[in-house]
């Protein structure tokens, strides 16, 4: 009999202890019973025979994690303060290499890397008649990049980031490698999949949430047996079974979409980082808008310029988030002239809030502390955190009246007002309200790419790095908004976000973008120089912020109020004993109750990340939840 301790899938419990028959290796994924449910492990290591009874383990898959993947889940679950089976239930493990004979032979193939390498000469020299010319410029930056196993490639927009990554990535094929290109949402995936399959063919599969279980097989086949060569996906293509990976590229690496706000709550671009020193592959990290932490961090090429001559000319209106004449003129002249304008809009649906003028009666959803949004399509209001919908009150649920009215402008109601201002004016709705299906992304941008739209209205899907020649308007509503939140990333959040949204703009035609915002100065002290706001930001936030300190949140939650509040206040008196670590703040959540469940929270600093890992296992209990390197407070 042989004993075993294993991570199970998916749970928050630590490794268990079960029994096997068969010799076992480390890595070899099976199934076993938690009290009466079955559940999927995964063999963490051998284990001498334990003092007390255990279960038997019931059924061993053919499907196994790399010890690779095992190392960097275990990096996982101790950084980011979950277990191992929460960490190891995001990969997608191997299946059994046939070609291998014994379990020794199998558990020495590292993480997305086989000993054979594919033959992929026929693809290099079908490629070799679509080699892309780099201007000197790019040419320098990929010299540059190939010269680092960590590069932060600092490219203004429409500068020809894609090439270089495009030039790389042949390297690597050519050694008989292959290459993963992450992107932060699948909003960018079908202008890049033609990109990159304008060049490599069909060695390049998507990835993603939106495909059907049909699909995901299909690619997963391919994956497995080697035939695609270049995978592109948003975060969760980073645990992919990929044999012989040579490079892991980060596009957008900025993108908050990289950040997951679940358990684990890891960030997939430094996670790539990581999983690249492990294997002893290149990172390439991308933004014309990079994060402060990446340029403080790495070594990085500064591609300035673009392929395109045209101009951009700012137009600031010193007005509160509201559909203005400005707008309304800008859009109308700019129809007329046969060009294509984007707007864009913090908040989807209809209005944000609903508020009672004869009582001051806010509608909040009876779960969630948080005013509930205005959908008139489907005739109702819906709560963006935990999804609760209800019909639109006629009267107030508090003084019975009819004195209701709606404020905070939405996606829809711009889309109705804009489609008013004429009646061939072609407007369309750009947000996750209306793009639910990844074929509903596609249909919009081709005809918006075809001319049959004349006005993209969305949130900020708009930023994301879609590449149309012929939008030479851009509106930016609700800027403030981002830059007056209580957020230390603030002013780095609205600059970059108006930098991405005006660089869709003026590609080939000179573009207006018209800024609503009483911070003008601000922003017009940048807009030509993001690299002169990330040297004045890290200087702003000096020792008291990364990229010079580490942040961690802890998330105390419960349906008892109390029971929340005292485990924070426990865990409060508790680290103000430890010289190491600072309490940033502490109290409820700006958003105190959501599905339920009432939310405290503790801000902490270090120096160190290590120092933060070791306070938090002091006090960790299982109403807290970790969030280290946070983006998101509210």
């Amino acid at each position: 009999m042989f004993f075993y301790s294993l991570a199970l899938l998916g749970s928050p419990l630590e490794a268990l202890t079960y029994s096997s028959e068969m010799a076992l290796s480390a890595g070899t994924e099976c199934e076993v019973k938690l009290s009466s449910r079955s559940i999927r492990g995964a063999v963490i290591e051998s284990v001498e025979k334990p003092l007390f009874a255990v279960q038997p383990i019931m059924t061993v898959s053919s499907t196994y994690y790399s010890p690779s993947q095992i190392k960097t889940a275990q990096f996982m679950s101790e950084y980011y303060g979950c277990s191992l089976g929460e960490a190891l239930n995001l990969f997608v493990p191997f299946q059994e290499d046939r070609r291998v004979e014994g379990d020794s032979e199998r558990s020495s193939v590292s993480y997305m890397g086989g000993s054979e390498e594919a033959d992929l000469s026929v693809d290099t020299r079908e490629r070799d008649t679509l080699k892309i010319a780099l201007s000197p410029l790019q040419s320098e930056a990929l010299t540059f990049i190939r010269a680092h196993s960590v590069s932060l490639l600092f490219g203004d927009t429409g500068a020809g980031k894609s090439e270089i990554y495009m030039r790389r990535m042949d390297d690597v094929l050519g050694k008989g490698q292959r290459a993963l290109l992450l992107l932060p949402e699948i909003s960018l995936t079908p202008q890049m999949e033609r990109r990159f399959k304008n060049h490599f063919g069909d060695a390049v599969v998507l990835w993603h949430s939106k495909m059907t279980p049909k699909q995901k097989k299909l690619t997963l086949e391919k994956i497995i047996e080697g035939s695609a060569h270049i995978v592109v996906g948003p975060r969760s293509a980073l645990f992919l079974p990929i044999r012989d990976l040579g490079l892991i590229v980060v596009d957008e690496e900025h993108d908050e979409s990289y950040k997951s706000s679940s358990r684990p709550r890891y960030n997939a671009r430094d996670m790539a980082v990581y999983i690249g020193n492990l294997l002893k592959i290149p990172v390439v990290l991308g933004s014309a808008t990079p994060s402060v932490s990446s340029y403080a961090k790495y070594p990085f090429y500064r591609l300035r310029g673009g392929y395109y001559e045209s101009t951009r000319t700012f137009v600031f209106e010193p007005s509160l988030e509201a559909l203005t004449p400005t707008m309304d003129r800008a859009i109308l002249e700019n129809f007329e002239k046969s060009h294509q304008g984007i707007v864009f809009i913090p908040t989807r649906a209809n209005f944000k809030y609903t508020i009672c003028e004869s009582c001051g009666y806010h509608v909040e959803c009876p779960f969630c502390s948080v005013g509930m949004s205005q959908h008139k399509n489907s005739r109702a209001l819906k709560c963006h955190y935990c999804n609760y919908t209800e019909m639109v009150p006629t009267v107030c649920p508090k003084c019975q009246s009819g004195s209701l009215k709606t404020s905070r402008l939405g996606t829809a109601e711009a889309v109705e007002h804009f489609s008013n201002l004429n009646e061939n004016l072609k407007v369309q709705q750009f947000d996750r309200d209306v793009i639910t299906t990844q074929n509903k992304l596609i249909k919009v941008l081709e005809a918006f790419n075809e001319h049959k739209i004349d006005l993209l209205v969305g949130t900020q899907m708009l930023s994301k790095g879609h590449d149309y020649h012929d939008i030479t308007l851009a509106v930016v509503m609700g800027i403030d908004n981002l830059l007056s939140q209580s957020d230390y990333r603030a002013r780095e959040k609205a600059l970059s976000l108006l930098v991405q949204i005006a660089g869709r703009s003026g590609r080939k035609h000179n573009a207006t973008v018209i800024v609503q915002s009483f911070n003008e100065s601000f922003f017009r002290h940048y807009l030509n120089d993001y690299e002169m706001f990330l040297k004045d930001e890290i200087a702003f936030r000096g020792e008291r912020y990364p990229p010079a300190k580490k942040l961690a949140r802890l998330l105390y939650s419960h349906k008892n109020g109390i029971k929340a509040r005292n485990a924070m206040e426990e865990a409060v008196a508790s680290i103000q004993r430890m010289s190491n670590v600072q309490i940033v703040g502490f109290g409820a959540s700006p958003i105190e109750k959501i599905a339920e469940k009432y939310r405290f929270q503790i801000l902490l600093r270090s120096d160190k990340s290590t120092d933060l890992i070791r306070a938090i296992k002091h006090v960790k209990s299982t109403l807290c939840e970790i969030d280290m390197d946070p983006i998101e407070f509210t």
